[in-house]
């Protein structure tokens, strides 16, 4: 907004105004002001606790009982402000992605009001929850493939290979709406400890705003023999806004943590990950940058999937993380070791950028 008002909108503007970089940087360190501000104030009157699994870990009951929920909306709320404020409003690609986040929040938002009213952990039922997962990743997957060029339309690239594509509009429709959906619900298993799906969900985003910027500049995107979609540059202000609201939850969530983002922020961080992947068409980067919630998320299918089968467990419990708890990790210890192989996964990732 401040963009169109001061560099668009004005005879004399603000020449700053036009480095999307600059712009990122003020984003995110303004959701980061807003997160500070409004945070303490949340978990001063917020008489809402996070309900604790049955079948949790024992000591979760003792320890998180009682911790305010729904943090996650502040991290949204300063996102989505911040990037309306720094960003090009008139981008579509930015308006869709926002949208796309909300949506998701919403949702969220819905399955951690039941429950906090019908005071057990399960909420929304898991088919109804998933039907409006995919019809929002669906709705979004096809208005972003209307926004493509014609020779950029039904296109699905690869990482590591210069030229090699797929064409077939049908099938990747399907294929991104899945990759919405997964980073979505990947993302939302991880958090299950203090600290944990936030960094990983900060480096997650830091690296897809750099690509965005990359994806978006007709001469880095050349250099690298990347695909080059006009106007997505724009997605790395989103990036950095996510990136400072982030920051400014993790203060509060850090162990013990006086705040959950709850469903809420985690349904709608996935969903917004996955979102920005398919807009820059870097779907298959985005599962090795976010390689620790695959195996989160992979986890828990295959215990449910062995479960099913043999009536057996492979892990003492999934998630993942759960399972060294029961093993006895201290959750300091599981998250900053799951915080360092987010990291490596992160530097493949970007490493995907220069092999080709």
């Amino acid at each position: 907004m401040l963009y169109n008002l001061l560099f668009q909108g004005s005879k004399f503007g603000i020449n700053l105004m036009r480095y999307i970089t600059f712009r990122t940087v003020c984003a995110l360190l303004t959701s980061l002001i807003i997160s500070f501000w409004l945070y303490p104030k949340f978990i001063k009157r917020s008489k809402h606790s996070q309900p604790i699994r049955d079948d949790g870990p024992e000591s979760h009951v003792a320890k998180k009982s009682g911790t305010p929920t729904m943090g996650g909306a502040i991290i949204i709320a300063g996102a989505v402000i911040s990037s309306l404020l720094w960003g090009d409003v008139s981008n579509a690609y930015l308006i869709l992605l926002i949208l796309l986040t909300i949506s998701y929040c919403l949702l969220g938002f819905w399955d951690d009001f039941l429950k906090i009213k019908l005071k057990n952990s399960r909420g929304i039922r898991g088919r109804k929850k998933l039907f409006f997962q995919v019809i929002i990743a669906l709705v979004f997957s096809c208005l972003a493939e209307c926004l493509r060029t014609p020779d950029l339309a039904g296109r699905l690239t690869f990482p590591f290979f210069k030229n090699f594509t797929l064409n077939s509009s049908v099938f990747l429709i399907i294929f991104t709406t899945f990759v919405i959906v997964g980073s979505s619900n990947a993302v939302n298993l991880t958090d299950g400890l203090d600290g944990l799906a936030t960094f990983p969900s900060m480096l997650a985003a830091l690296c897809l705003g750099i690509i965005s910027y990359i994806v978006g500049h007709r001469i880095f995107a050349g250099y690298l023999q990347i695909t080059y979609i006009p106007s997505v540059g724009e997605l790395s202000v989103f990036c950095g806004a996510l990136i400072g609201a982030c920051l400014g939850f993790l203060w509060y969530n850090a162990p013990p943590a006086m705040i959950f983002m709850g469903d809420t922020g985690s349904l709608a961080i996935g969903g917004a990950l996955g979102g920005i992947s398919v807009i820059i068409k870097h779907e298959f980067v985005l599962a090795i940058i976010g390689g620790l919630f695959v195996l989160e998320a992979l986890s828990v299918m295959i215990q449910v999937f062995y479960f099913r089968r043999t009536g057996k467990r492979i892990f003492l419990m999934a998630p993942i993380h759960h399972h060294f708890e029961k093993k006895g990790w201290n959750e300091p210890t599981i998250v900053i070791r799951f915080w360092i192989i987010s990291f490596v996964f992160a530097l493949i990732g970007l490493a995907t950028l220069k092999i080709r």
